[in-house]
């Protein structure tokens, strides 16, 4: 939701961008109705000209699609504020037909009253480092997928999986099927070591990779992932907000005095990813927080909620390291509990 006075700003501006045509539809901080309603060409100087003839104050808003943080770069300095939101949230609150005209009128009136749900975006080049990140995570699962097939492939006959491209299948097509995985399965081996070696690099130079290194169970490959996808730990108010964002905790739903369970939250799938494995990673090693993980399980805890909490202590470790830009100090559960006692 847009925390901030709605009548702060003159002109609302919501924004369809399509390659075939781009639709602007505006309204006036003193008007309940769209004032106007403008089909352009998809062309970033068009739609600057219409945004710097808007005279008075202007909230432009865009849907996070693909194009969104180009577009988010390329308008910031000549508006007072870009606001990109989300989809998923809007699509409730549409109705009727479908088209670019009425969804630049919906983004336009829901800005206007406050119903947006901003997405996070920043102008900096840590943007270079999600894409960067994005396109690693396409390699690592197009990995998994290619050597799965190819497993498939020896396991329907009845062998044991090995690239090797001398091996002989008895059918030709399986043969020349073999022989196509295991090109696969060297290229994007190749490729995935060429990232590594970058992540590696980054994370010799990065001041918060080199602090999030330090903390039990997180390698380069997941300090890497949590910078990209956190960028500024400062957008999220406490720990509660930042282990919601993670998937990490779950809400009671409660209706009429009832409660009929929890649910969880809409998260980032891949920052769960990365807690859970870290957690798993922790756990598996001799370090504080093993240490942690055994003490909760000699107070009662189940394995599965022990794992659960773990996975929490380092998401709170890391909000700290990240927000107060301060060294991971091992061992501070025990400090947690003393104070609990």
């Amino acid at each position: 939701m847009i925390h901030e006075d709605t009548t702060k700003y003159q002109n609302y501006v919501g924004i369809e961008w399509s390659q075939a045509v781009v639709l602007v539809s505006r309204m006036r901080s003193n008007s309940t109705r769209i004032v106007e309603t403008k089909s352009l060409e998809p062309s970033i100087r068009i739609l600057r000209e219409y945004l710097q003839n808007i005279r008075g104050s202007k909230i432009i808003t865009i849907e996070e699609t693909t194009t969104s943080h180009w577009l988010y770069t390329e308008l910031i300095d000549i508006v007072d504020r870009v606001l990109i939101c989300d989809p998923y949230r809007n699509g409730l609150m549409k109705d009727g037909p479908k088209n670019d005209k009425r969804d630049s009128e919906t983004l336009c009136k829901l800005l206007r009253n406050g119903l947006l749900k901003e997405v996070y975006h920043s102008d900096d080049k840590l943007f270079e480092l999600r894409k960067f990140v994005s396109v690693y995570n396409d390699f690592v699962k197009a990995s998994v997928r290619i050597k799965n097939q190819h497993s498939a492939l020896y396991r329907a006959i009845g062998k044991k999986v090995k690239v090797d491209k001398e091996l002989k299948f008895e059918g030709e097509l399986l043969q020349f099927i073999h022989e196509a995985q295991s090109d696969n399965i060297l290229y994007l081996k190749k490729a995935r070591d060429k990232f590594e070696k970058k992540i590696d690099e980054y994370a010799k130079e990065n001041t918060d990779m080199k602090r999030l290194i330090k903390i039990s169970g997180i390698g380069n490959k997941l300090a890497i992932m949590i910078l990209s996808i956190v960028i500024d730990m400062n957008r999220f108010e406490n720990k509660y907000k930042f282990w919601s964002y993670c998937g990490l905790i779950s809400y009671e739903r409660e209706s009429g005095g009832r409660l009929y369970g929890r649910k969880k939250p809409r998260y980032n799938r891949l920052l769960k990813g990365v807690f859970k494995s870290a957690s798993m990673a922790a756990r598996s090693g001799n370090n504080d927080i093993r240490e942690y993980y055994e003490y909760l399980i000699k107070g009662g805890l189940s394995y599965s909620n022990a794992s659960n909490q773990i996975a929490r202590y380092i998401a709170k470790t890391v909000y700290g390291v990240l927000k107060y830009k301060t060294d991971y100090r091992s061992y501070q559960w025990r400090e947690n509990i003393k104070t609990a006692a």
